[in-house]
């Protein structure tokens, strides 16, 4: 028997994003989760309450920002079956995210000892990439 953790599956990662009250209110759902790749894709449906300005449909960046933060902390979740503190994050916005869910992909760069890095890329719902991330997350034992 081996010691080494099994990765999460699609089923699992999206019972975990569920539980989380807050995640939940994102609506995210996990469409692809890869442990071979380190990849991990979600969908986040528009709703009024992440409207920049009311009846605009354009994404405000906060919630944005909230997307790729979880879709990178779940891409090392997959592999080390717990929650992990973000140390790091950024957002590149190319251009407006309007009338469009979010396709969300995260990869993993490192998988460390005590660090874990994840870039991010954001789309709309015909592929054309609205957003770049990238966050560095706590990966030690708590």
């Amino acid at each position: 028997m081996s010691d080494k953790l099994q990765p999460l599956s699609d089923a699992e990662l999206q019972a975990m994003l569920d539980h989380s009250p807050f995640i939940s209110f994102l609506g995210l759902k996990v469409t692809e989760a890869d442990p071979a790749k380190e990849r991990v894709t979600m969908e986040c449906e528009m709703r009024p309450e992440f409207e920049r300005g009311k009846g605009t449909g354009q994404w405000h960046g906060g919630p944005i920002a909230a997307v790729i933060d979880t879709v990178g902390d779940y891409a090392l979740i997959m592999a080390l079956r717990r929650g992990l503190p973000t140390i790091n994050f950024r957002v590149d916005y190319l251009r407006p995210a309007i009338k469009t869910k979010l396709i969300t992909t995260a990869t993993v760069r490192r998988n460390g000892k005590s660090v874990g890095i994840v870039d991010v890329d954001v789309f709309n719902d015909k592929m054309v990439l609205l957003a770049i991330g990238r966050a560095t997350y706590s990966t030690l034992q708590a």
